[in-house]
């Protein structure tokens, strides 16, 4: 497809789907969207870069028709929209399909997957080939506040993503993330989640174990080795692996090895060893043992990647973590306000425990 076309985005507003058509948009192309509605931050990104959207679905939207239409994963049949892209025969695409095809090419992959922090891992990633000069692509599941957007386009050799195992689109019902081509890939944690498209454990898990099958025999698959139910789950989705398998966590049997982890102000100093052998001592702008562990992961693939153990510091002391990811809002009349998303009980669990240890002997509300 050559740039200067027309895309229109059908469901623009969604997290993912208005950085996408911000990076289509700065990559050359015309587009314009619609959706339900559209609020910050995405009205606010699609505002600055001049994208014209519709607070609603129509049909008269296409006309003309545009070039390609995208088709947000949360429209269904029965959306005027969608209803006249299917009966003109308008080309359309997935967001997934888009990235595969448009931004992939060319690039080396790295995928971020995992029930548990894919996205502020995604983010450290980002911002650690930034700090490195490495002028990533990326594209983030939240607002990195380092960049105070979602996405970058940048012209070096690696393209950073969230890999999500929610559902392609209404024609594809496989996860998002068999479209990105790993050839690093992180799996944080694995623990049941999405019942609505998942009907048990196996299922989920089946999903991971596809994706650890497309990573190429030279690139590697980077596993959280710790938890006794996530790290047995996760070792049975990279059994099969063609490429080599590498293990992080607290304990001593695995690959690398955080160390020491304790509270520092308003963030976490630890130590990691490769192999029994120091590689580095860190400081982290962000609170929390878990917080520690997606340090760990986006720093074994950065070195990997060339990066050195003193460029990782600078770029995790500097961290500005993931806006909604324990984003302290104020303190009125002596109230700490603390906004933090965390959609499975396990995510609670290492939120409330990274706000005791961040603010000792405080009453907690949640």
């Amino acid at each position: 497809m050559s740039e200067k076309k027309h895309i229109h985005v059908i469901g623009i507003g969604g997290s993912a789907m208005a950085p996408l058509a911000g990076m289509l948009r700065e990559h050359g192309y015309r587009v314009t969207g619609s959706d339900s509605g559209v609020y910050p931050p995405a009205s606010t990104l699609l505002e600055t870069l001049g994208i014209p959207f519709f607070h609603s679905f129509d049909a008269a939207h296409l006309h003309p028709a545009p070039d390609l239409v995208i088709v947000g994963n949360i429209i269904a049949r029965g959306n005027p929209e969608l209803e006249e892209t299917l009966d003109r025969k308008i080309l359309y695409r997935s967001m997934p399909e888009i990235l595969e095809e448009v931004f992939l090419p060319g690039k080396h992959s790295i995928v971020v997957s995992g029930t548990h922090g894919k996205t502020t891992t995604t983010a450290m990633l980002a911002w650690i080939f930034h700090v490195a000069e490495k002028s990533p692509t990326f594209l983030v599941g939240g607002v990195a506040e380092n960049f105070g957007k979602s996405y970058g386009l940048g012209h070096g050799s690696e393209m950073i993503l969230e890999g999500d195992e929610y559902e392609t689109a209404f024609w594809d019902r496989g996860p998002k993330f068999f479209h990105y081509h790993p050839d690093d890939l992180i799996i944080t944690s694995l623990e049941f989640d999405h019942a609505d498209i998942y009907a048990d454990f196996d299922l989920y898990q089946l999903a991971f174990k596809r994706l650890v099958n497309l990573v190429p025999r030279s690139g590697q698959v980077v596993l959280w080795g710790d938890a006794r139910e996530s790290g047995l789950a996760l070792r049975a989705a990279a059994a099969k692996a063609f490429c080599p398998v590498v293990t992080y966590g607290f304990t001593a049997a695995n690959d690398w090895v955080a160390s020491e982890p304790m509270v520092a102000g308003d963030g976490m100093q630890f130590r990691l060893a490769h192999k029994g052998e120091l590689f580095g001592e860190f400081t982290l702008a962000a609170t929390g043992r878990h917080n520690v562990l997606n340090a760990v992961a986006a720093a074994i693939v950065a070195h990997g990647r060339g990066i050195s153990a003193g460029q990782i510091a600078r770029a995790l002391t500097s961290f500005q973590s993931v806006r909604r990811r324990m984003d302290v809002k104020g303190e009125p009349r002596g109230i700490l306000v603390v906004d933090d998303f965390a959609h499975h009980p396990t995510a609670v669990r290492a939120t409330i425990e990274a706000a005791r240890g961040r603010w000792p002997g405080r009453r907690l509300w949640a």
